[in-house]
């Protein structure tokens, strides 16, 4: 097993390798060891895809810190490859607070994860001037771990409508301005929009595909600027809903085609031991 010194080293590394690299978001240790299995080279955590094998909606339900760093241990331990946890807004609203949860991350075996910029009170968002204190202290606390630990920097409030394109970019930039490692701008619409966020900053850009962006392919997000490619719950929502897709036809017509055309056992088993630690 590599050391979680070397994980680190790995995927900060993985960010400034020509073209993007896909990270696949996975929310058990199944899960986690197939990805493995078919070769990809980290892996993420999904705050969202996590939720809903517990029956809840993304950030719904009694899910705290600890919880999410049990659940992210986990999938460290499941396969040898770098794991950067969904860590929604850092599950802490005050800047100290968000440090330590860096720490507590890092002792978990993580060698990255994803901070937001909203929150689930009251008006949801983080103002901006507390946005950029809580990742500098982010951004300090992994610099003061012995080895690389790669921050995400968020601007979330796309998502909501909290703000606009041009005032999550100038939060990217800001947190570039901080040291942050890759930042990040979930839901763009277009390869146009995408292509405007690379272009503001220097610093990799992590995006979120499979939500339908026109045109969107491996090879499109790189010429776009993208360095890291990002699932989210995506692919748990895929499992899910074969099944639901499978169970509904059974009850409804009483046939099994959607069962029968699912992969056998055998190349899933051999991806899966293929990705076990050894």
């Amino acid at each position: 097993m590599p050391t979680q010194a070397e994980k680190g080293v790995k995927f900060e590394d993985l960010h400034h390798d020509t073209g993007p690299f896909v990270l696949p978001n996975v929310w058990d240790i199944g899960s986690a060891q197939l990805f493995a299995g078919l070769g990809y080279k980290a892996l993420a955590t999904t705050s969202s895809g996590f939720a809903y094998t517990h029956n809840f909606r993304d950030g719904e339900g009694d899910f705290g810190l600890d919880q999410a760093l049990a659940h992210a241990r986990a999938i460290v331990e499941a396969t040898g490859l770098p794991v950067s946890a969904d860590l929604e807004n850092g599950y802490a609203d005050d800047p100290d607070g968000l440090a330590e949860t860096i720490t507590k991350a890092a002792a978990a075996g993580l060698v990255g994860c994803t901070i937001e910029d909203t929150h689930p009170g009251d008006p949801g968002f983080y103002p901006f001037d507390v946005a950029v204190a809580r990742i500098e202290a982010a951004v300090m606390a992994a610099g003061s771990l012995p080895f690389p630990f790669t921050v995400t920097a968020r601007a979330d409030g796309l998502i909501q409508g909290f703000y606009d394109l041009d005032e999550a970019i100038r939060r990217l930039q800001a947190y570039e301005a901080l040291g942050a490692p890759v930042v990040y701008a979930p839901f763009l619409k277009s390869l146009d929009d995408i292509k405007r966020v690379c272009a503001s900053v220097k610093t990799p850009v992590n995006h979120l595909a499979g939500l339908g962006v026109p045109g969107e392919t491996v090879e499109s997000l790189g010429e776009a600027g993208v360095k890291r490619i990002s699932l989210g719950g995506s692919l748990a929502r895929v499992a899910l809903g074969a099944a639901y897709k499978a169970g509904k036809q059974i009850a409804e017509t009483g046939t099994f085609d959607e069962v029968t055309a699912a992969p056998g056992w055998k190349p899933i088993l051999a991806a899966i031991n293929a990705g076990k630690p050894m």
